[in-house]
């Protein structure tokens, strides 16, 4: 069901919101508190229709038309609540509405992970090509792996591969299960609760792909109030933050197979890595709709 008012018969006094009106109304609103965005969207626009159509109960691909509908006022009125906790307590929208998309898939989402955001999602839509052949793909490591939503687009990429989902964190494999049960991957996605490789002794895999914790103690004191609603495990990593990366490019190696690559998302920590480890041959990839701080490493590198 949803809260849109078809019949005026039914409601006496005619609703004086449309579905793109509530939406430009909250972006403005989001403009002018200058909120910060980039966890899950870019731009106010988007911001607001998420909330907005969450509080509709309307999907998120909507036909032009549906923009000149009317609301009704108690809709209406849901919609400008949510947009009004976005503003006062700067929850990301994606906290609010509990789901967000990930290259192409629906995740469940609760402050207990990070909400997904990285570019390697491209890099999973192509298959990793030209890196490897996806044929031969069987065994794939998400280390790190929060709210599983790398896990689950691999294992969608990867039909006929097996996918470890590991995570230091009990709470964000919890968040994990409940993504690959919605999507009914049991079968092929592994929950591992790990300190890095701790728990995969033995284990070795032809893609190792990470989004660790990379923000450095001085970073972690100066982000967006949003961030504050995400784990800290998630996002802290030691006083410069390559704790989690200098464990990565020390163990990595052993649990590659060979041919095997391992990828890994350092973001704003790029300069800082590179700063660190001269020597190391880092591919820095590129993306077609942004986003950057993307290392690869084949495993004969890593060796």
């Amino acid at each position: 069901m949803t809260a849109l008012s078809h019949s005026n018969r039914r409601a006496p006094a005619q609703a004086s919101w449309t579905v793109g009106g509530l939406i430009e109304s909250g972006a403005r609103r989001l403009a002018r508190a200058r909120v910060h965005l980039g966890h899950g969207t870019d731009n106010a626009w988007d911001e607001s229709a998420a909330l907005v159509l969450h509080a509709l109960e309307l999907p998120q691909e909507l036909p032009a038309r549906w923009y000149r509908r009317r609301v009704a006022r108690a809709a209406a009125e849901r919609a400008r609540r949510l947009i009004e906790q976005r503003l006062s307590l700067r929850i990301p929208a994606v906290y609010l509405t509990g789901r967000t998309w990930f290259a192409g898939h629906e995740i469940c989402i609760d402050p207990r992970v990070l909400v997904p955001r990285s570019p390697i999602a491209e890099l999973i839509e192509r298959r990793f090509v030209p890196w490897v052949h996806p044929t031969a793909v069987r065994r794939l490591l998400d280390l790190g792996t929060g709210s599983g939503c790398i896990a689950v687009a691999c294992a969608k990429a990867f039909p006929r591969a097996r996918v470890d989902a590991a995570d230091i964190s009990a709470e964000a494999l919890a968040v994990a299960a409940i993504n690959v049960r919605k999507h009914r991957l049991q079968r092929r996605v592994s929950l591992v609760q790990s300190d890095h490789f701790r728990a995969l002794a033995g284990r070795r895999y032809d893609i190792i792909v990470s989004n660790p914790p990379y923000v450095s103690a001085r970073e972690l004191k100066s982000l967006p109030p949003e961030y504050a609603h995400e784990p800290t495990l998630a996002l802290a990593a030691g006083r410069d933050g390559l704790t989690s990366i200098r464990i990565i490019l020390r163990e990595a190696g052993r649990h590659l197979l060979p041919r095997g690559i391992l990828v890994v998302e350092v973001g704003d920590t790029e300069r800082a890595v590179r700063r660190a480890f001269p020597r190391v041959p880092f591919t820095w990839l590129q993306f077609a709709r942004g986003g950057g701080g993307v290392f690869l490493l084949t495993a004969e590198q890593l060796v």
